[in-house]
């Protein structure tokens, strides 16, 4: 084909495509082990971890073996961890008492990773539901029939309370009550904890990505048989205008960080908090985005690799600071390899 048949474009958008090194330049924006915090799960009584099922290469680990991880994660520049019990059931009852013991299973391990790693930030959830014998995230009414809100507030204040008394750097209310934020804030401050930061989850919706991490802490069944409908205190997925209002809410009532979970599916979201609010937001990419690129790669439908790098990229890209995610660690380790 001749010169004379050469379109005549002034901008050609391939141009900065070119090579690999033109496009590593010229990249908007990239995932670093900076920006990853990786969830443990803990459970007393394991003499070894113990593999999650429905979450390929994740474990359970007893306390003394989530120290040596958190020590393995640091050293791989991940500098965050977010611990979540798994709970015996011996221990759990209607009212989650458990989550008040300042001897119980996270507070205890709060303050063995604040000794051997004092710069690893510990972010603790508040929650009830790891405590509960009905799964839900705080205290039923009495029908039965809904989770009592100022009443589960009051707990869960008095549960951040003991978590920052334990050593957290970060709280983080994951029960979607209204008003927990300031009433949360309101008791740290009273308990001489003004420094202990709050991590909201914000946007939390009612999702049904959830299920492999009510497998990794007991929590996923009511009854045995069904999962667990919490769609009166977490988010309908179809509204995005209540997400930004709630987010904006928990920002009134002093959110150091607010979070959008699950991650993917919400991208949106991620992108409408970045343009409404200048506090740093996370995004959780849950148990479920994990392991459906798992199961889809084990059967050959996608490339493994690329489409985690891809999965991570994409919720950066829209306005995530942070991204709570399963695969952190292999992918600080690839990134040390590949360095």
């Amino acid at each position: 084909m001749g010169e004379t048949n050469l379109l005549q474009l002034p901008v050609r958008m391939r141009r900065l495509r070119r090579t690999s090194v033109i496009r590593d330049l010229v990249q908007e924006c990239q995932v670093t082990a900076n920006d990853l915090v990786m969830p443990l799960f803990v459970k007393c009584g394991l003499e070894q971890p113990e593999p999650i099922e429905s979450m390929p290469g994740i474990f359970r680990y007893a306390p003394a073996a989530a120290i040596k991880e958190c020590e393995e994660l640091f050293e791989l520049g991940i500098r965050a961890v977010a611990l979540f019990p798994c709970t015996d059931v011996s221990v759990k009852n209607e009212h989650g008492s458990e989550a008040l013991n300042p001897s119980g299973l996270i507070p205890s391990l709060v303050r063995e990773i604040k000794r051997a790693l004092p710069q690893m930030v510990v972010i603790c959830d508040v929650a009830l539901d790891p405590y509960t014998s009905h799964g839900h995230d705080g205290i039923l009414t009495s029908d039965q029939l809904d989770v009592e809100n100022d009443s589960t507030v009051s707990v869960l204040s008095q549960m951040a309370v003991v978590l920052a008394d334990a050593g957290c750097d970060w709280v983080a209310p994951s029960d979607m009550m209204d008003g927990r934020v300031g009433a949360i804030r309101q008791a740290l401050d009273d308990a001489s904890h003004t420094s202990v930061a709050i991590l909201a989850y914000s946007a939390k919706f009612n999702s049904a990505y959830y299920g492999p991490f009510r497998d990794a802490i007991g929590s996923k069944k009511a009854g045995g048989k069904a999962y667990l409908d919490k769609g009166t205190y977490q988010m309908n997925p179809a509204n995005a205008r209540e997400a930004v209002r709630d987010a904006l809410l928990d920002e009134d009532e002093g959110a150091d960080l607010l979070m959008v979970k699950p991650a993917g599916a919400y991208l949106d979201i991620l992108t409408r908090l970045r343009h409404s609010s200048e506090l740093p937001l996370v995004a959780y990419q849950v148990s479920g985005e994990f392991s459906q690129i798992h199961a889809a790669a084990k059967l050959g439908w996608l490339e493994y690799e690329r489409t985690r790098d891809e999965s991570m990229l994409a919720i950066k890209r829209a306005g995530a600071d942070l991204i709570i995610t399963y695969f952190a660690k292999e992918f600080a380790q690839e990134l040390t390899t590949n360095t």
